[in-house]
């Protein structure tokens, strides 16, 4: 069978089983072209080397496009449209990645860097850029999920969110603070000025009343850190991230914890739970030991230390 017609079979019966599959599609539709429609027996093993390796070093993709071809390959073998798996026998392993915690200072750089979107080539009016940087740490979602909102699920009067569908296919709602739902009150009133009101509407809109696309945030937002000065300077391959804002929300509610005496070891599943993470595990992955992390973590540890030296 031809390497087209294979994958679209298996997109299929993947979603068919109630997975998106999106990610995954693209992923079989860029090898597909990278191949070109051959019969899948014939796919020798070292272009398929080539592809998952790409170009430069060894990233976490290179794990992602192994991880779609190795249940492919499954499908194709069980069906007998390939006799075994053109795959490389040695796995490396995924590079050790660190996500960049944002302090408050920088925080405060970059919504004043919002300023910058007065441009009129900008495709995002400041306030509307300043309006997603609050919401993506003030409410720690991910950046699909914040660019999914709409109007519908903005409750101001009860300050809550409601994430449709996210990541794992759950709903979940997200109470937001005072101060947030303030600023997000704002927010509304500035955006009824320019764009419709109406309740399916996206939250976040472009200058020309369109939804933000991701890569319109993630442009803007590299421009932004620019600007504002938040800048890695640890030889790591990428700089600081939309993403990383949830990553620093989460790092920063534990250190507010810790100062406050907090249990944190029990409120760990509350913060999993509001972050959308399946389990406390996920969680954990989270919290990137910071300086002001690792210390506040150390003179918890030294509190217990000295009580129990006393009992």
């Amino acid at each position: 069978m031809k390497l087209s017609a294979l994958t679209s079979r298996y997109v299929a019966y993947k979603q068919a089983m109630g997975m998106r599959f999106h990610t995954e599609a693209r992923t079989l539709r860029s090898f597909c072209r990278t191949m070109g429609d051959i019969a899948v027996a014939d796919i020798a093993a070292d272009r398929v080397h080539a592809y998952i390796a790409g170009v430069g070093p060894v990233t976490r993709f290179w794990h992602r496009k192994y991880e779609v071809l190795r249940g492919f390959y499954r499908f194709a073998i069980a069906r007998g449209y390939a006799a075994s798996a053109p795959l490389p026998k040695i796995i490396p392993k995924p590079p050790h990645f660190v996500p960049y915690i944002f302090s408050q200072e920088e925080l405060q750089r970059l919504l004043d860097a919002s300023a910058y979107c007065e441009r009129p080539r900008s495709k995002l009016q400041p306030y509307t850029c300043r309006m997603l940087i609050l919401l993506l740490y003030g409410a720690a979602l991910r950046i699909s999920e914040a660019l999914s909102l709409t109007l519908a699920d903005v409750d101001l009067p009860a300050g809550i969110l409601t994430i449709r569908e996210s990541k794992f296919y759950k709903t979940r709602l997200v109470p937001i603070s005072p101060d947030l739902t303030s600023a997000l009150g704002t927010y509304l009133a500035l955006r009824a000025k320019e764009h419709s009101t109406a309740l399916d509407t996206a939250l976040f809109l472009t200058r020309t009343s369109t939804p933000v696309a991701l890569n319109t945030a993630e442009y803007l937002f590299s421009r932004l850190r620019v600007r504002a000065g938040v800048l890695r300077h640890d030889g790591s391959r990428y700089q600081p991230r939309l993403h990383d804002l949830r990553h620093a929300a989460a790092v920063h509610r534990v250190v507010s914890w810790y100062r406050q005496g907090a249990d944190v070891q029990r409120l760990l599943p509350q913060l999993a739970t509001y972050l959308g993470h399946v389990n406390v595990a996920a969680t954990q992955r989270y919290l990137t030991l910071t300086p002001e992390l690792l210390q506040e973590a150390s003179q918890r540890f030294e509190h217990y230390a000295r009580g129990a030296q006393h009992e």
